[in-house]
């Protein structure tokens, strides 16, 4: 009777103890279950598609944010936009806040800009480090000491009297006035380089004969002009205005081919939101050619490109070009 109990005893406890393993593994399974991050998503109200948008591209510290607030389906909307940027995040909802029905694409460039602030409020000093990469718009600006470096007078042949720029932006402008030349089109240089008083004084006249809003639709304040960075050109073809340039064949050769000399369009049409001007089809903006040529094969704006590839302050550097 004792080898039945004892080997009765055996079974049981066979069985027993890894039924008590396995209830405690499920149990341990659980625990950490409902404690990772995907599962209280969940229970926020995220489904599956979203948490996985959220964890790709939302640090851990910004993840667990999202469970301190109400479920929001504009998130995940935003996060999966490809220019979206972690650190404004909450400035994007913000916007949404007062424009519901705008697209997430164009709230995630408005704000990448700055351009869901005041033109000139909290405007920060351009980063001169970055060489012919400085941005200037209407949020970031040069110092009236900026160094433009070595700028040099325009020939009568390339441009109309008193312009001058970079040396080595003329060197360029030379190589593609030439390339123009072999299709026929003869380009001119109406603008150039500009000096922070320069710019002053043609600020303060558009002000004065046309109101402040005018002027900040044409011109640059002082100190936000790309023009005093000795690497801006207003370029037409002789004997085209300004207002006919658009329309002309020289334009439509100059913005398919300018970037492999090493300018951009600047100001292009449908994009005043984001570059803060009227559309300009006469600014050109000098970068070198590798730098221009990624832009304009960006279909971005300067201001967009800027703000994802080249700020240094941007979060995610693993999207750099």
């Amino acid at each position: 009777m004792k080898k039945r109990r004892l080997k009765k005893s055996a079974k049981i406890i066979l069985i027993a103890v890894p039924t008590l393993i396995l209830f405690i593994t499920i149990i341990t399974m659980y625990l950490i279950r409902i404690n990772t991050l995907s599962y209280k998503l969940h229970e926020v109200g995220y489904d599956k598609e979203e948490i996985e948008i959220i964890q790709e591209k939302l640090d851990e510290k910004t993840q667990k944010s999202l469970l301190d607030r109400p479920y929001n389906q504009s998130i995940p909307l935003l996060v999966k936009e490809p220019y979206f940027l972690q650190k404004n995040l909450e400035s994007y909802l913000t916007y949404l806040k007062d424009h519901a029905k705008m697209k997430k694409e164009e709230v995630v460039g408005i704000v990448n800009v700055h351009a869901d602030k005041d033109f000139y409020t909290d405007a920060i000093q351009s980063d001169t480090s970055l060489g012919d990469a400085v941005l200037v718009n209407k949020y970031y600006y040069l110092t009236q000491d900026y160094d433009s470096g070595n700028i040099e007078d325009i020939s009568a042949q390339y441009a109309y009297d008193g312009n001058s720029i970079r040396d080595y932006v003329y060197d360029a402008f030379i190589e593609l006035w030439e390339a123009g030349q072999k299709e026929g089109y003869t380009f001119i240089i109406n603008s150039s380089y500009r000096p922070y008083e320069d710019q002053e004084e043609i600020y303060e006249s558009y002000k004065d004969s046309y109101g402040t809003d005018y002027a900040d639709s044409y011109a640059a304040r002082p100190g936000f002009s790309e023009h005093q960075t000795g690497l801006a050109l207003d370029i037409i073809s002789y004997p085209v205005d300004y207002e006919d340039f658009e329309d002309t064949k020289a334009y439509q050769w100059l913005i398919k081919h300018a970037h492999e000399y090493g300018f951009i369009l600047r100001y292009p049409e449908g994009k005043e939101k984001l570059t803060g001007y009227h559309f300009e089809s006469w600014h050109y903006r000098y970068l070198g050619k590798e730098l221009a040529t990624k832009v304009y094969e960006s279909g971005l704006t300067y201001d967009e490109y800027y703000a994802f590839y080249l700020d240094k302050k941007v979060e995610n550097e693993e999207t750099s070009h």
